[in-house]
């Protein structure tokens, strides 16, 4: 799932990083939790962009994107979505966010990637360059799942969100949601409390 991006235009989409110091050092320490040292090119040490000004949109044909390499060093972090457990692979950069699971040819059971946005809005992802069929939830600013989605290997039309509230998205193995009982009204929370309090800082 390449890019993410807001209806009509798909050019409204703001990645985040982490705004403030504090919040850079606690994805440090969340992804030396999980036993993964920090990517050199994690947010913490990236220069960070304005999150009101959305990016431009991708160039079809960017040679990151189709250069046929799935990325790795992602900075990773443990999900708690019910009852179940995902080692999780943090999107958190506009080039991060773009690639997503582009040239993966499996994801196993126990693996996610979660892709944090600067603020809520209708999201849509597609499949150019995804030899696989995934499953992505679409979650509320506090981690509650609102919509579930199979999404089809290379199929590029975009499948947009029922709503605007969408601040995280979620992607798994084809069919996992399903397999685990996990529906919407779930809520996806770290060892830090929501998702919101973990990226955002919000009080609860």
């Amino acid at each position: 799932m390449p890019w993410i991006a807001s209806p009509p235009r798909f050019a409204q989409t703001r990645a985040v990083h982490f705004l403030a110091t504090a919040l850079a050092s606690a994805l440090l320490l969340l992804a030396g939790g999980c036993g993964q040292p920090p990517s050199p090119a994690a947010p913490a040490q990236a220069s960070t962009p304005n999150p009101a000004t959305p990016p431009a949109s991708p160039t079809p044909g960017s040679g990151f994107l189709d250069d046929g390499r799935p990325q790795t060093g992602l900075p990773r972090i443990q999900l708690f979505v019910g009852p179940e457990i995902l080692d999780t692979e943090l999107a958190l950069t506009t080039a991060a966010i773009q690639k997503g699971m582009m040239w993966r040819t499996n994801v196993a059971e126990t693996s996610a990637m979660l892709f944090v946005f600067g603020r809520a809005h209708q999201t849509a992802f597609w499949m150019k360059n995804v030899p696989i069929d995934i499953d992505v939830a679409y979650l509320d600013p506090e981690g509650i799942i609102l919509e579930i989605h199979r999404l089809e290997r290379f199929n590029t039309n975009p499948v947009a969100a029922r709503t605007d509230r969408v601040q995280f998205a979620l992607e798994t193995a084809e069919g996992w949601f399903k397999r685990h009982g996990i529906g919407p009204g779930t809520a996806v929370r770290t060892e830090r409390g929501s998702l919101g309090e973990t990226f955002f800082a919000r009080k609860p």
